[in-house]
């Protein structure tokens, strides 16, 4: 089974990518720092349930199609 990390890294960097978002403007909407969104997008680190939704609001999707995708592509694995 896949690090559960690096797939939801690897969904956030997609979901980012397909909004036209950068790592710079998420942190910063985020209230995160761009260093941290890299650490999440490489499987380094993994977001709490609040920085979870502080991205989801970003992103402008619900926090449950980011955790939905993840458990797609674990299932896939």
């Amino acid at each position: 089974m896949m690090d559960i990390k690096v797939v939801f890294g690897r969904v956030l960097a997609e979901v980012r990518k397909e909004k036209k978002i950068s790592q710079e403007h998420l942190a910063h909407e985020a209230d995160l720092d761009r260093s941290y969104v890299s650490k999440l997008e490489t499987g380094v680190y993994q977001p709490s349930i609040s920085t979870l939704i502080a991205i989801a609001k970003v992103l402008e999707v619900r926090p449950g199609m980011l955790v939905d995708r993840v458990m797609d592509e674990l299932e896939k694995s």
